[in-house]
């Protein structure tokens, strides 16, 4: 066995903290935006950026900082980005008015991006290939047990101290991370030289790329799609876009290496998680709505039933790891895939008068469905992908991810929001009575349909790919 095989669990001790500590803050952060409008004195169109900040900082610089490690080496990204992550934190939690707060969580998103960016390629730099399946399953628990857990930890701090908490418990962490880091990371093998330069030109239309396209989709119901800044920020990205593609391939060593787009099972499994993503998000941004006006539930029992999606994801993402060492991927990521469709299309007969039983057994489906598939595509891809490009490889798998989680939120808020309207003469529902609860419903309906008719695309996306060697 070689010695990096030999320390492979304390390599996973140590990305598994990074990935519970990012996803707890994102789902800790979303419980605490009430509390942080009020304690800043701002409006529900500012604080929001706490959380786009973040999506849109992450995602612009996952590729820069994946192909960074491919070129540095794994351990001076991973270890500069959990003590990015502290600063930001520290910085998060001293904020005193909202603005500041903003930039301190693109701090933070900074630092997240080089830990995400990492994360797989580190699995499968370490792991032997029999046991990448297993490793890559255990971390979708990881993923599943940070969402779980925000919520719950969330309102127990919230009840007892300060919203700036929830950012203080990130640094203690943190710092035991980045030395642990330091010292457990030596000798991981960096396939490339430090003397391949990094593509500044990329990186910074990248950051244009999906910044706009984020804002775009994101303002689109705000801003209407044919109105100046939609069609102004919808230009510039595709312009970056086209600007991008002749930049990478003229370059000799390109942010994104575009021979990744000949293999196969790279495009169509990084194509189908953007998908299974945005189908989720319809569900997760949804339901919440759902649950508090026509059901009525209160928050706690509204958080409750949103943590069953995420224990589904918690205790079957393991055993699809493990199937994907027997089965391969095609087969599991397409039931994966249908099992999620079956969620979509069984939400638009969902009634409020059903009970919770009938809300659980649908989002069980959307956790099952999501654990199925997310651990043996990502499997797929990082062992597709060799190794002096897999750094952009994970960066290419988070920034699919984020993007589809985006997708599917604004897809979902711009079909929800111009049916409800439209149905009630221009009413929000800042303004609901129990008269709107039919006009909730078709709308309601209306988005699970469209959510359902992304993942039915997603499973012929997955089918196309093909099988593997």
């Amino acid at each position: 066995m070689t010695p990096v095989y030999e320390k492979k669990w304390k390599i996973f001790f140590l990305v598994a903290t990074s990935i519970f500590m990012s996803t707890l803050d994102s789902s800790i952060v979303n419980v605490a935006l009430p509390y942080m409008m009020q304690d800043l004195q701002t409006d529900m169109q500012t604080i929001q950026w706490v959380v786009l900040i973040y999506l849109v900082t992450v995602s612009s610089l996952l590729l820069t900082f994946g192909r960074l490690s491919d070129i540095k080496g794994r351990k001076p990204v991973y270890v500069l980005g959990f003590t990015i992550f502290v600063v930001g934190s520290l910085l998060c939690g001293l904020a005193r008015t909202p603005q500041f707060l903003i930039i301190s969580r693109a701090v933070q998103g900074c630092g997240a991006s080089m830990l995400m960016a990492c994360s797989p390629a580190l699995i499968v730099d370490v792991f032997p290939v029999q046991e990448r399946g297993k490793a890559l399953g255990m971390i979708g628990a990881v993923v599943a047990a940070g969402l779980t857990t925000g919520p719950v930890v969330g309102g127990i701090i919230l009840e007892y101290f300060s919203w700036r908490v929830i950012f203080y418990i990130n640094i203690p962490i943190g710092i035991a991370a980045a030395i642990g880091g330091y010292f457990v990371l030596k000798g991981i093998p960096t396939a490339r030289g430090s003397y391949e330069p990094m593509d500044k030109t990329g990186s910074i239309l990248l950051i244009v790329i999906l910044s706009t396209l984020i804002i775009f989709l994101t303002q689109l119901s705000k801003w209407g799609i044919a109105s100046i800044p939609s069609l102004s920020f919808a230009g510039l990205c595709i312009l970056a876009g086209i600007v991008f593609v002749l930049n990478e391939a003229r370059s000799d060593y390109p942010l994104f290496d575009l021979e990744l787009l000949k293999i196969k099972l790279f495009v169509f499994p990084v194509i189908s998680s953007a998908i299974l993503f945005a189908a989720l998000f319809v569900i997760v941004f949804m339901l919440p709505f759902y649950l508090t006006y026509p059901c009525g539930f209160s928050a706690s029992k509204t958080g409750s039933i949103m943590i069953v999606l995420f224990l589904f994801l918690l205790f079957v993402s393991p055993v699809s790891g493990i199937l994907y060492d027997t089965f391969a991927s095609r087969r599991l990521c397409m039931m994966g895939m249908s099992v999620l469709t079956l969620s979509l299309v069984s939400l638009i007969y969902i009634h409020p008068s059903m009970g919770v039983l009938s809300i659980l057994w649908r989002i069980a489906l959307a956790g099952i469905g999501t654990a199925l598939f997310v651990s043996p595509n990502n499997t797929a891809i990082m062992s597709c992908v060799p190794l002096p490009r897999r750094g952009i490889a994970s960066g290419a798998v988070a920034t699919a991810r984020n993007l589809g989680m985006v997708i599917g939120v604004a897809l979902a808020g711009l079909i929800f929001t111009s049916s409800f309207s439209s149905l009630t003469n221009g009413a929000g529902l800042e303004n609901y009575s129990a008269a709107m609860d039919s006009f909730f419903m078709i709308s309601f309906k209306r988005t699970m349909a469209m959510g359902a008719i992304i993942s039915g695309l997603g499973i012929g996306v997955t089918f196309v790919r093909g099988k593997e060697h």
